[in-house]
């Protein structure tokens, strides 16, 4: 027999908020209706750990960068400031993977955009120093 779940409050959004006790019946009536691959799967990150209230995230917030801009309109506006004729499908491509690396803060990308910057600003040391003899 189901315990009957009580709304407790309501938050700004009209979310309901529920007790500790109504949340683990939730959680195990959700892990009970599962499959049997699905509740391994779950097993094997661990229960406590598994949320499965958790709100989704929205794929538009995640593909913007600090100015709000989408990672299309970024590589559009940076292609924009290329000649067409000079750039590559392979270009492109490698430049539209960076900037999805990067604002999706992927530690690859990070590095390689690091490492183009320090190599930029050791190439302008050198210039200076060259042009000092």
């Amino acid at each position: 027999m189901q315990k009957k779940l009580e709304k407790k409050t309501t938050c700004q959004n009209n979310v309901a908020i529920f007790s500790k006790e109504d949340v683990a019946i939730r959680k195990k009536a959700v892990f009970d209706a599962m499959g049997k691959r699905g509740q391994q799967r779950i097993l094997r990150v661990g229960y406590d750990q598994w949320d499965p209230f958790e709100e989704p995230k929205d794929p538009i917030d995640i593909r913007r960068d600090g100015a709000n801009k989408t990672s299309q309109m970024l590589i559009r506006e940076f292609l924009q400031t290329r000649n067409i004729e000079t750039y590559s499908n392979a270009f492109a491509k490698g430049a539209f993977d960076l900037c999805l690396g990067i604002i999706n803060k992927d530690d690859k990308y990070q590095g390689m955009f690091e490492f183009a910057c320090w190599y930029y600003r050791m190439l302008e040391k050198e210039k200076e120093v060259e042009g000092k003899d």
